[in-house]
């Protein structure tokens, strides 16, 4: 699987020869950005959902420039924001707001309670409403998007160093296995 992957990625002169990128120089090329190890896939993966759940825009160049700085691998960092997506992006965003609520205490609003009733004027008051309500989903929506990206975030970096410690642990036991029936 490590080969099928690395298939994919650009090497060390494809980066250089880059425009966009050259301009980082030899820090984007340190070896352990793109080496597909246990505590930089897990920290990759990590800040890639960290990012993904708490920032809607620019979430790639934010965990690529944060996986550099802390040198995770850069490829699964990018690859794993990809938890938001358009098939994901209304879920989290109900189930984050709904939490956010919980939290504040705050009753949630349905659309009913915020469409304009016959006293409000249908050219402004209409408008005011709508912003209104737009800017009450803020609070709880950034405190619920807040904490899934940090517990996402942090879930996944050690549900990543268990599975593989679980599975290299898993892998010895089987070799030896092996190398017993062998005698």
């Amino acid at each position: 699987m490590r080969r099928h992957f690395q298939r994919f990625l650009p090497d060390r002169d494809q980066i250089h020869r880059n425009r966009w990128l050259a301009w980082l120089g030899p820090g984007l090329l340190h070896p352990r950005l793109w080496h597909f190890s246990r505590r930089g896939v897990a920290l990759g993966v990590g800040l890639g959902v960290f990012f993904g759940l708490l920032i809607p825009v620019a979430q790639i160049p934010l965990s690529a420039a944060m996986a550099v700085l802390l040198r995770a691998n850069v490829p699964v960092a990018v690859g794993s924001t990809l938890v938001t997506n358009p098939v994901t992006f209304a879920p989290i965003y109900v189930f984050a707001h709904h939490l956010g609520s919980v939290l504040l205490g705050e009753a949630e609003t349905t659309v009913a309670e915020t469409a304009p009733g016959p006293a409000i004027d249908r050219e402004t008051g209409w408008w005011r409403a709508a912003w209104e309500n737009i800017l009450g989903l803020g609070k709880p929506l950034v405190l619920g998007l807040a904490i899934l990206a940090v517990t996402g975030g942090l879930l996944t970096y050690a549900a990543i160093l268990l599975f593989w410690r679980l599975r290299t642990t898993w892998n010895w036991k089987r070799r030896r296995r092996e190398s017993l029936l062998r005698r």
